[in-house]
């Protein structure tokens, strides 16, 4: 059963990534990137690996998407609003939705949550604690600093990106 929801994530993450390149619209490329993202923490999550898929999503969804917005916003966005998603329309942007729909449906049913077998024990963590507790005590002051830069900048975008009254 692994190996059916490995190649459902893959498949639907190299579908989002030529949707990524393929799409016209930035704000339409932005959110199929995302989703790719997702679908690679999904991957990382089939191969035990949590705090990676975390670490996907925090920096790569949160982060670089963030940044990817900052430009987006310096583009002048109406008018790439007005066009279509792909050249055939908003048939691939269905055909997408749809899929993912699909891919949530399996992985619903399909888990072993509804077989009625045995919860799986979660592990201790350690590491995860660990590396939390020195982040955040620490490293608290350099992780607050981070956040404020981060603030400014998106307060900047904001700013260099409003079109001026006449």
């Amino acid at each position: 059963m692994d190996q059916g929801f490995f190649l459902l994530f893959a498949t639907v993450s190299v579908i989002t990534a030529l949707t990524v390149v393929l799409a016209r619209n930035p704000v339409h490329s932005a959110l199929a990137l995302m989703a790719c993202f997702l679908q690679i923490s999904a991957i990382f999550i089939l191969l035990e690996a949590p705090f990676l898929a975390v670490i996907q999503i925090f920096v790569y969804v949160g982060a670089i998407m963030v940044l990817f917005l900052f430009v987006i916003m310096m583009i002048d966005v109406r008018e790439a609003v007005l066009q279509r998603f792909l050249p055939g329309g908003n048939l691939p942007a269905l055909v997408l939705l749809v899929l993912l729909g699909v891919e949530m449906s399996v992985l619903v049913f399909w888990s072993d949550r509804f077989s009625g077998s045995e919860p799986v024990p979660i592990g201790g963590g350690g590491d995860i604690r660990q590396l939390a507790t020195t982040l955040f005590a620490d490293y608290l002051l350099p992780f607050e600093a981070a956040s404020v830069i981060l603030l400014a900048a998106l307060v900047g975008a904001i700013v260099l990106a409003r079109k001026e009254r006449e």
